[in-house]
């Protein structure tokens, strides 16, 4: 949830074996040919990039040099003839983004402005879609194309009804008020998966300022049984989560102390079983950082919202590719009619990227 180090990773890219092959050239050059260039053109360098233009009006040079490869496993996930693309701007701190297949649209939170957004894929269209929204964070569809949300606000997580009411699905664990639920996730059976840190009551930004009753941990509901049940609390700031393409594991981000993505198994009455490190959260190149929201694709490959933009790990936790954004980015999802397109929500902005993969579940 916080902004951190945003250095750059080193980028493999071709134009590296170009240098190095004309640099390893010139000596093959005559000794009187080389004496004979002027001292100058001995000196310059190679051509710098030009600053990105994230308004549209110029174009990108294919490939798009902000998706980069850190490992050659990684590029059949690159779509080379496509380009980042920022849909919107003008939010104070997004997150949130889900999709929903039958409206053909993308929603997500605006918290600090107490808001949600749409954009609609027919058109582009932006507009305010829920305001107040209770201060909402994490968003997701269930499997009935009904919204769920994480309040901060209310401290709460809610479910939006055809009808236009509003069912709270949670709000209260042994009789104490919720943190400030954070992200959510269904599972096929029904059951509502939330985490629940403390950061919308930390101040009046996100939320409104109180105290913290409950230590932060992960639930687990059942709308139709009525039934609620801690399902971990060994994280310390338990945020993003995502299930395998299989639904048999459980992945969650600790945007606290452990900075870390940890995995469970998921047991048939649906708690977690068995968990363990996933992978400790790095800046390709160098330091540490911390995933947010996070999302699997159909390979099982993780998509985290961590710096420089967007992290990819392989099922076994190996750092393979990076979608560089100027902006830190705190939750993604696919979506799009064949959920081959990459969304993200990054601080002020929503950005989008065809990918060469396809979202593992509705949203």
């Amino acid at each position: 949830m916080k902004p951190c180090n945003t250095k750059r990773p080193m980028r493999i890219l071709d134009r590296r074996s170009f240098f190095t092959a004309l640099a390893a050239g010139a000596a093959l050059v005559p000794a009187a040919a080389q004496t004979q260039r002027p001292p100058a053109a001995e000196k310059q360098p190679p051509a710098a990039e030009p600053p990105r233009d994230w308004t549209g009006r110029e174009p990108i040079r294919y490939p798009d040099r902000d998706i980069v490869a850190l490992d050659s496993r990684f590029r059949k996930y690159m779509v080379g003839n496509t380009t980042i693309q920022r849909l919107y701007t003008g939010t104070l701190w997004a997150e949130g983004v889900a999709w929903n297949g039958a409206g053909r649209y993308l929603m997500w939170s605006d918290i600090p402005n107490n808001r949600q957004l749409r954009w609609l894929e027919e058109d582009g269209h932006v507009s305010v879609f829920r305001s107040p929204s209770g201060y909402s964070n994490g968003n997701t569809f269930d499997f009935e194309e009904r919204q769920l949300s994480c309040e901060h606000g209310n401290r709460r997580v809610v479910r939006y009804e055809p009808n236009g009411s509003v069912t709270v699905i949670a709000d209260k664990w042994q009789g104490k008020p919720l943190n400030s639920p954070n992200d959510i996730v269904v599972h096929p059976g029904g059951a509502i998966y939330f985490t629940d840190p403390d950061y919308g009551i930390r101040g009046n930004y996100e939320g409104f300022k109180s105290e913290k009753q409950l230590k932060e941990a992960v639930y687990r509901v059942d709308p139709r049984a009525g039934k609620m049940e801690m399902v971990t609390d060994e994280l310390d700031k338990p945020n993003g989560l995502c299930f395998s393409p299989d639904y048999k594991k459980l992945y969650i981000a600790d945007t606290g102390a452990g900075r870390d993505i940890r995995v469970w198994e998921v047991a048939e009455d649906g708690s977690l079983r068995n968990g363990r490190q996933f992978v400790a959260m790095e800046i390709p190149g160098g330091g540490r950082t911390i995933a947010d929201g996070i999302r699997a694709d159909i390979d099982g490959n993780i998509w985290a919202a961590a710096n420089p933009g967007v992290q990819i790990l392989t099922p076994a936790g190996e750092r393979i590719g990076v979608i560089q954004l100027p902006e830190v980015c705190a939750n993604v999802c696919f979506g799009g009619s064949k959920r081959n397109r990459l969304f993200m929500a990054a601080s002020q902005s929503l950005y989008a990227v065809y990918v060469g993969t396809q979202g593992a579940h509705i949203t």
